[in-house]
């Protein structure tokens, strides 16, 4: 059985606020990052864990630009995972909507 192993260290201030983020995802995948949306299906309890941390570095225009793309990758996700293109066509109508809203 093969195993992979994704790792995010956070360097905090004194209020628990991130200053840095970085990753690193097998031999050749690292690099910093100002933002994280980690979400994870708990099947027990029927229930999204999540965690979203930016640090701050992170602009609102970046974070703006980050939420419109991440709507649009989980789309793809939900499409690829459903096969319901008529939801995933919805969502990705929204999120052009969306665009024009948040100026990017």
């Amino acid at each position: 059985m093969n195993k992979s192993r994704i790792e995010f260290d956070i360097e905090m201030d004194e209020n628990q606020v991130p200053e840095s983020i970085n990753w690193k995802a097998g031999a050749d995948g690292e690099g910093e990052a100002r933002a994280i949306m980690l979400s994870i299906w708990d099947s027990k309890d029927q229930n999204t864990l999540r965690i979203d941390l930016w640090n701050k570095e992170m602009t609102k225009e970046e974070m703006k630009q980050f939420f419109h793309q991440t709507i649009l990758t989980l789309t793809d996700s939900f499409e690829k995972a459903t096969d319901d293109k008529r939801i995933a066509d919805g969502v990705r109508m929204f999120c052009e909507d969306l665009k024009g809203q948040l100026n990017i």
